[in-house]
């Protein structure tokens, strides 16, 4: 029952972040955490790079390497300071974090700040991508908040390219710090089926559904999971 219930929450953040450009972990891991904190971060993380690859390839003609550059040398410094942030602090407090980081991504979604994907900015938010994506697996809000304003195919393919070099980033600090390994990836497998499957199923079916709809109800969600995740910590 625990696997089943994972698995449909990872094929709804696939789909979503198919349909929108990022949220499979935003949505995926406060709730994954729940059902066991071992999903969190690397077993999620193995499902945003197969999810990826597949938007990456399915959007290469919309890919611009020259503004990603500085988010990718961003990432770099972000995604050690993640790692040795994931070794240095207990499951608990993991989920703490974990709770906050989706607040503060829902928080960033809905402001109306606005950023433009300059060389400062693309940098920037590298670095905050690498530190929440590879401490909690949540690395697509920053990314995200500076690329809003671009067109849709555009955010899809480049935020899906970034995340492929982030994923392995990612995976490979945390093997480093002892928490990525054989039964990370073991755990991840029926997960791979899932992203996939949310991944065509958006293909087929997200054009019919309002963007602006799809966001609302799952910043909604999200909201919820990630209050629920500081409340736990308090109880």
């Amino acid at each position: 029952m625990e696997v089943i219930a994972a698995t449909l929450v990872v094929l709804a953040g696939s789909y979503v972040q198919t349909a929108i450009g990022f949220g499979l972990a935003v949505i995926a891991a406060p709730v994954l955490f729940f059902i066991n904190p071992d999903y969190v971060p690397a077993p999620i993380t193995i499902s945003a790079l197969t999810l990826s690859i597949a938007n990456a390839w399915r959007f290469r003609r919309s890919i611009s390497s020259s503004g990603l550059k500085f988010a990718i040398i961003g990432r770099v410094p972000g995604t050690v300071a993640g790692g040795l942030l994931v070794f240095w602090i207990d499951q608990r407090a993991l989920g703490l974090w974990l709770g906050l980081s989706v607040l503060a991504a829902v928080w960033l979604s809905l402001g109306r700040v606005e950023f433009k994907p300059t060389r400062p900015a693309m940098f920037g938010a590298g670095f905050l991508s690498g530190f929440m994506g590879t401490s909690t697996s949540i690395g697509g809000p920053p990314m995200a908040l500076v690329l809003q304003h671009q067109s849709v195919d555009f955010i899809r393919a480049n935020m899906a390219a970034f995340f492929v070099v982030s994923c392995v980033l990612s995976l490979a600090m945390l093997g480093f710090v002892d928490r990525f390994g054989p039964r990370h990836m073991l755990l991840s497998l029926p997960f791979l089926p899932a992203t996939l499957l949310g991944y065509w199923l958006a293909m087929c079916t997200a054009h019919r559904i309002s963007a602006d709809n799809l966001r609302t109800a799952s910043l909604s969600l999200c909201a919820l999971a990630g209050l629920a995740a500081v409340v736990s910590y308090w109880l």
